[in-house]
């Protein structure tokens, strides 16, 4: 399996293959999940002091902040497979 990666702001990229959501950070129930992920260690702030826009949960229940927008992380996951759509055609 091929590992993809995806720029989630600021020149941090993450494997797309590992991600199991994208979310907005605004409910009580994402804000619970990024308190939980703080207590175990299992946080990684990638905003660089920037405001929180997306909450990005993967497979190893690591949460992953993120200053960018989560439809902007979308659309580049998205644009990404269908590069790997395009080159596998």
């Amino acid at each position: 399996m091929e590992t993809r990666l995806i720029n989630i702001g600021f020149g941090n990229i993450v494997s797309a293959n590992r991600i199991v959501a994208i979310v907005s950070p605004e409910s009580a129930p994402i804000k619970r999940i990024i308190t939980e992920a703080r207590q175990h260690g299992q946080l990684i702030d990638a905003t660089y002091g920037r405001r929180t826009r997306a909450v990005i949960i993967t497979d190893s229940e690591h949460v992953i902040l993120s200053a960018v927008q989560p439809e902007t992380v979308a659309h580049r996951l998205a644009a990404r497979d269908q590069a790997v759509e395009a080159n596998n055609a």
